[in-house]
């Protein structure tokens, strides 16, 4: 049964605000939150594109971006069954596409703020899975921003700033070694729960390999990865919480990870080795 707290979460004063956030607010809060009809929640996600597409979605504050999260976590919250679900964590994801460069970090921001706190209170054992791909296909998604798309300066496959950013991001929520995270907006500091850090050590590598961070030969990437890399290790030596510390420690022995692959010795995969008939030194057995 849907939470009590959410049902009255579109006329609900949290998400009142000033110019231009109703007209978008309308749309993804009444229609897209608490309704499992795919075609109203179609609708609403095309309207929340268009208005995050255009230049004013960077006017948006950081508790603008926490009450647009907030009725896209409910429309997630709410909807069924494992394709649907699939397809709308890839829609949420793809947002990142459409905003404005200046909107993407309080965007992101806005999107580990409302994990940290919905990871333990708001998200049943029996909802997690898609949440769970949720934070997998944001992470793949904030990876594959950092990329030029081959159009970068002196032929750059990652932009330097885009890169800072999204790394400053991961050090500053699931990365973090603090257990608390300040808030942009008044009120008691997030905490990340070691849940949500944990999956994000699971999957790191793997959303890296699709964003093609470990491609052999790009030594900008290297470096990219040198530097999650090594957030991991600090994060690792300096948790207080056990699984997340053996987690850290996992992640990084990833035999995809730069420094990590194994050298394969030419003949090691042989199940024996054949003599050379040719061979005047090998024994060929008794003679009759």
């Amino acid at each position: 049964m849907f939470p009590f707290r959410y049902t009255t979460l579109a006329t609900s004063s949290l998400f009142v605000s000033s110019p231009p956030f109703p007209r978008v607010g309308t749309a993804v809060l009444t229609e897209m939150g608490p309704t499992q009809d795919r075609k109203i929640r179609t609708a609403a996600l095309t309207s929340l594109q268009t208005f995050l597409s255009a230049k004013n979605a960077t006017a948006l504050g950081p508790l603008d971006m926490l009450k647009m999260w907030k009725g896209l976590f409910v429309s997630l919250w709410m909807c069924d069954r494992p394709i649907p679900q699939q397809n709308l964590c890839a829609e949420l994801a793809g947002l990142l596409d459409v905003l404005p460069r200046a909107a993407v970090v309080p965007w992101l921001r806005g999107f580990w703020a409302t994990m940290a706190r919905e990871w333990t209170t708001g998200i049943d054992v029996h909802r997690m899975n898609k949440f769970l791909l949720l934070v997998r296909r944001v992470v793949e998604k904030s990876f594959r921003w950092m990329g030029t798309g081959g159009k970068g300066k002196k032929g750059e496959a990652w932009h330097k700033e885009r890169t800072d950013q999204i790394l400053g991001l991961l050090k500053e929520w699931p990365l973090s070694p603090e257990q608390e995270v300040p808030r942009d907006t008044a009120g008691d500091p997030y905490i990340v729960p070691s849940g949500l850090r944990i999956h994000v050590l699971d999957i790191w590598v793997d959303e890296a390999e699709k964003a093609g961070l470990l491609e052999e030969g790009d030594e900008q990437a290297k470096d990219i990865v040198g530097r999650i890399a090594a957030m991991v290790d600090a994060l690792e030596r300096q948790t207080t919480s056990a699984s997340v510390r053996i987690r850290a420690k996992e992640s990084l022995e990833d035999d995809r990870l730069p420094g990590n692959q194994t050298q394969s010795v030419p003949g090691d995969d042989d199940d024996e080795e054949i003599p050379d008939a040719k061979d005047s030194n090998s024994w060929d057995g008794f003679d009759d």
